[in-house]
């Protein structure tokens, strides 16, 4: 088995583990955004947003490939 192929069967794991767990994964990227905005004061509010939205997209299934 070769690396991509092993990199694939990694990347299908995690697909099947968010579909099944997408509301505790967002509910993470949710305090996870929070943690950052108090320990920053927001400074970095629109690229935390961006990214739990990111999270959202992927564990819904639909949405961009890339933040």
């Amino acid at each position: 088995m070769g690396i991509f192929d092993k990199a694939k069967e990694l990347g299908d794991k995690a697909k099947d583990f968010a579909e099944g767990h997408s509301d505790k994964i967002n509910e993470a990227a949710a305090k996870a955004g929070d943690f950052i905005d108090s320990k920053t004061d927001g400074k970095y509010a629109d690229k935390v947003d961006k990214a739990q939205e990111f999270v959202k997209e992927k564990t819904e299934g639909s949405g961009p490939t890339a933040p």
